[in-house]
């Protein structure tokens, strides 16, 4: 291999006051926890108890904050704001969108937690005193608490803030573009780098955490088929090695390619799965508890949100054990999730991404959750005698035992298997995409290696920490470090909705009063061009005439008081003028004018009392900005009408310009 080869072959887009600091902190870490995992328990679990002890009241305070930001978000004025250009369209079809937000928001959890969770409520409740009668009913009204709103609401505060920043404003699609509001140019430099260390570490130990819980469930399935005949370690590299080197290829065949597939694949196999299981389980138990159960869950709601069990001192170890735990761990997940589902969002408004991602996951994770559980408990009560709740201390193996009550059980164990199998595949795909991402500043395309490299590294650290007993240690350390990301997430609150004022403050300031007097006077020539409908050519024709015309006035007259200006002219994708004030600071003026080809409707094709219509497809000269403002038709504009709606368009530049609360927007980025 000669020389330029081999450096192609490793040409990398880390940043590397980013990578090398997470990687050492990483490999730091992993070791202690792998090589010291008793000293690595004792220090975390002392540090858990602290936080947990005295800050658990926190962590609910932020959780209800991400709630009530993101619904007072989706129905106030500010949802109306798109993640994108005001004429962006979704790079997804909406089955695919919230496809592979079920696969990296929820995944593995669904399966494991399915059943465990209810049983584990319903076998030893918060409240001890509990009547037998109310066990089934509290255990899934705590089940939706956990997996319902609150969850998302984490997951959607940091997708809507780095989406809003990306691809609104075109900054790179990272944490710290999340600050811009707050730190200005600072976010490319130290500061920025501190948190997109932070948010690296957290996605790396949350996915290795995860992958960990899902080989050991991989591996009970398979002793329950009889595939292996134990859990040893050995099979547990096999596992690991087979579904990782199938992630890595889907994670370099491409986001689009690989986990939108994958996720559209599990999501039909996860509603085949619960579907039987309603089917031939207690089915109008199951329906009737649901319909109950959101019924009790809304009812229940604020008094929910705001629980600590400040005055029921018995149920506090159950609160943290619980609820706190899951707060930390949907907030340590946030950053991998959150920069996902940003990453797959791109022209959404702001209302249909908070109550797509609030609402539809919380509602499926609803009937999946009362589907396993509510079977889970009948079973128990009126089959089982006890059996499942006697195994809520395993539930590796729980969900496997609970299939053994249905017909089937094979298919039902291998299609279980394969679920796990690809959601363990899209989290670990997904997680190297995000990583990948992270490291190099929000790139969006990375050497092929970058991707095999970030699948060994979770290989080797997750089966090294399998091996030692380190995993435990290092799922305590990821919960602990979530509360500082919390903090961090409160601030992309405050950011975003500072960002979001100044939005809607500047798509509608109103043109200055003078301009309202500009006009002119030639109707009948406007009348004229209502009653044609251009072809192609013949707005061409006005554009290299009328148009270019305009622009080179205007630009002499800019000159002679010594504003230079430029005129760009394009002939692809589309046939377009642009008349272009450069600056330094301030983001660029641009007035643009372009052929829009529309399509007319077969109904004013068919009218008679019109001119009449020769082709279904009209073209219009439409001006374009070098912001997100979507432009307008200026057909019925003269030379001299042209210049003055560039005026008009500069001069409102100007004042946007001058107000330093504009300065995200007009800056250049």
């Amino acid at each position: 291999m000669n020389k330029s080869t081999s450096s192609s072959v490793f040409k990398t887009n880390f940043t590397k006051s980013v990578a090398l600091p997470s990687l050492s902190i990483i490999i730091a870490i992993s070791l202690f926890c792998g090589f010291f995992s008793n000293d690595a328990e004792r220090v975390f679990n002392f540090a858990k108890e602290i936080v947990f002890k005295n800050l658990s009241w926190l962590y609910v305070l932020i959780v209800t904050v991400f709630v009530l930001f993101l619904i007072g978000l989706a129905v106030s004025k500010l949802g109306k704001i798109k993640l994108g250009n005001d004429d962006s369209v979704p790079d997804y079809s909406f089955f695919s969108w919230v496809a592979m937000l079920f696969a990296a928001g929820m995944g593995i959890g669904l399966m494991y937690f399915g059943v465990s969770e209810t049983m584990s409520h319903y076998a030893t409740p918060a409240n001890a005193n509990l009547a037998v009668n109310l066990r089934a009913k509290e255990a899934q009204l705590y089940t939706f608490f956990h997996w319902g709103f609150h969850a998302w609401s984490i997951y959607g505060v940091v997708g809507l803030s780095l989406a809003y920043f990306a691809y609104r404003h075109n900054l790179p699609l990272a944490i710290r573009s999340g600050f811009y509001p707050m730190l200005k140019d600072k976010i490319h430099g130290r500061l920025g780098n501190i948190i997109d260390v932070f948010g690296l570490c957290s996605t790396f130990f949350g996915i290795t955490t995860t992958l960990g819980f899902g080989v050991v469930q991989l591996c009970a399935g398979l002793v329950t088929l009889k595939l292996i005949p134990d859990s040893d370690f050995k099979y547990q590299i096999a596992i690991v090695l087979v579904v990782m080197v199938i992630a890595v290829f889907s994670a370099i065949s491409g986001l689009g390619k690989g986990v939108k597939k994958l996720s559209e694949l599990n999501i039909i196999l996860a509603v085949l799965l619960m579907l039987f299981i309603l089917v031939f389980g207690p089915t109008i138990y199951i329906l009737s508890t649901f319909t109950e159960g959101l019924g009790y869950y809304i009812s229940h709601f604020i008094s929910l949100t705001f629980n600590t069990y400040a005055y029921e001192k018995g149920s506090q170890e159950w609160f943290s054990k619980w609820t706190i735990l899951y707060w930390a761990w949907w907030i340590s997940w946030a950053p991998y999730v959150g920069l996902f589902i940003a990453k797959i969002s791109k022209g959404r408004t702001i209302r249909e991404f908070i109550f797509a991602v609030l609402f539809i996951p919380a509602f499926f994770n609803f009937l999946w959750m009362t589907v396993f559980g509510s079977s889970a408990v009948w079973i128990d009560e009126h089959v089982a005698n006890g059996a499942l709740s006697q195994l809520v201390s395993n539930p590796d193996t729980l969900l496997f035992v609970f299939f053994d009550y249905f017909p089937f059980t094979t298919f039902l164990n291998i299609l279980s298997l394969l679920i796990i199998c690809v959601f363990f595949i899209t989290s670990a795909d997904s997680g190297i995409y995000i990583m990948n991402g992270i490291a190099s500043k929000g790139a969006t395309s990375f050497p092929k290696w970058q991707s095999i490299f970030w699948g060994i590294l979770l290989s080797l650290l997750s089966l090294s920490l399998l091996r030692t007993g380190g995993l435990a240690s290092l799922q305590t350390m990821t919960l602990i470090t979530a509360l500082p990301f919390g903090i961090i997430m409160i601030l992309l609150c405050y950011n975003l909705w500072k960002a979001l004022i100044t939005d809607n403050e500047y798509s509608a300031k109103k043109y200055s009063h003078g301009s309202l007097n500009w006009n002119n006077n030639n109707w009948k020539e406007h009348l004229e061009k209502i009653l044609t409908f251009s072809e192609k050519k013949d707005v061409h024709k006005f554009i290299d005439t009328t148009v270019k015309i305009a622009f080179n006035e205007l630009k002499i007259e800019l000159a002679n008081n010594n504003v230079e200006a430029n005129i760009n002219l394009f002939s692809t994708p589309k046939h377009a003028i642009e008349f272009e004030i450069k600056h330094d600071e301030l983001r660029s003026f641009k007035y643009g004018v372009m052929a829009q080809p529309l399509t007319i409707s077969e109904t004013l094709i068919n009218e008679k009392n019109t001119a009449d219509i020769d082709s279904e497809i009209s073209f219009h000269p439409f001006t374009y900005f070098g912001d997100h403002r979507m432009g307008y038709d200026i057909q019925y504009l003269s030379k001299d009408g042209i210049i003055s709606d560039v005026l008009r368009e500069y001069e409102r530049f100007l004042n946007l310009g001058s107000d330093r609360d504009n300065d995200l927007i007009m800056k250049s980025n």
